[in-house]
């Protein structure tokens, strides 16, 4: 099952002279920031897709062994109307809403599942460097909902393997809700950005003054 807990994470931490620090003993791991701080705070590296194959990222395990796979979470978790799961986890008689358009949706086979940080470009940003099992926890993160999501799959292939200084939503008003998921990903994981990747991302974060990101690093 996904964990609803990450969704409002309650408190802040981030070492920037760019912004306050407070610290809650409870959930001190969790970091909160502005967007354009989190921009700034992301590492800088060249990017390498240097023996990347998709293969070497393990998708849709069952990881709580109840039934439904990866996808079929994602897909039971941002449900506006939740769906009716039958067995082998079939999904019917749910609605959702792509975030990337707005398009609402009753049959599963018109969403992807889209990876925020696609599997290729966490591979060039780090993700080369890591364990198979590590690889495979973060292909089928549950533990924080930005790292999924449900989205037209028209769209998600349109996106392909693109960063944020080629493809943007379509919606113009969930954009900077975009940028905020995708830094706030790359931070949880320990990603890096490159340098036209990070200059759209600030072009992006100046124009969402209010903006926050809250995330968790990754164990």
């Amino acid at each position: 099952m996904r964990s609803p807990s990450i969704r409002r994470p309650i408190v802040v931490v981030l070492a920037t002279a760019a912004t306050a620090v407070t610290l809650t003993p409870a959930v001190a791991s969790a970091a909160s920031t502005t967007l354009k701080a989190g921009v700034s705070a992301l590492p800088g590296a060249t990017e390498s897709r240097t023996g990347y194959e998709r293969s070497k990222f393990k998708l849709w395990i069952d990881a709580d062994s109840d039934g439904c796979d990866t996808r079929r979470e994602v897909l039971i978790d941002e449900a506006v109307k939740a769906p009716t799961v039958g067995s082998g986890c079939s999904l019917t008689n749910g609605s959702w809403t792509s975030p990337y358009d707005g398009e609402r949706w009753t049959d599963i086979a018109d969403l992807d599942i889209d990876h925020v940080v696609p599997l290729a470009e966490a591979w060039d940003s780090g993700a080369s460097k890591w364990t198979a099992t590590r690889r495979e926890s973060y292909a089928n993160d549950l533990s924080d909902p930005r790292t999924l999501i449900a989205v037209t799959d028209s769209l998600n292939q349109a996106k392909g393997d693109k960063d944020p200084a080629e493809w943007e939503p379509p919606l113009t008003s969930y954009r900077c809700t975009y940028a905020a998921e995708w830094v706030s990903v790359k931070l949880r994981w320990g990603l890096t950005v490159d340098t036209a990747e990070r200059s759209a991302l600030a072009s992006r974060a100046a124009g969402c003054p209010s903006t926050t990101i809250t995330y968790t690093p990754a164990g």
